[in-house]
């Protein structure tokens, strides 16, 4: 003999309302993710010195992986981090040299501006960012 339907019916509506609550709580993140995930890939950074006796101009490759920058191959270390609208924060170390950078990317390209401190001192100014 079946019970009776009454507490399955229960059972299915709140685990209904269970999945929803979970959907909508892990929804936003998942957005995020999606909307980060689009600058995914190879880009190339040049970075322009504007201020101080750095080098005029240097070019790397770097990677974004999700949220995260990160090196490329090349010399320098390169860590940072992309928010889903696009603004991009990025530390780049090489030896006892390193620059702070922030600036916004687009679908293909990007810009900013960085400042840091390398063996000729103090220095600043642009970067510019291509898809690769």
């Amino acid at each position: 003999m079946t019970g009776p339907s009454r507490p399955r019916t229960a059972f299915s509506v709140r685990w209904l309302f269970a999945a929803t609550a979970i959907i909508l709580a892990v929804a936003p993140g998942v957005a995020d993710a999606k909307t980060a995930a689009g600058y995914d890939g190879a880009w190339n950074v040049l970075i322009i010195t504007e201020v101080g006796s750095c080098d005029q101009a240097y070019s790397f490759p770097v990677r974004i992986v999700g949220h995260r920058v990160v090196s490329s191959g090349g010399s320098a270390s390169v860590t940072g981090s992309v928010r889903p609208g696009g603004s991009v924060a990025v530390r780049v170390s090489s030896g006892g040299s390193y620059a702070n950078g922030a600036g916004r990317l687009g679908a293909g390209s990007g810009a900013g501006r960085w400042s840091g401190r390398g063996s000729a001192g103090v220095c600043s100014g642009r970067w510019q960012a291509t898809r690769s």
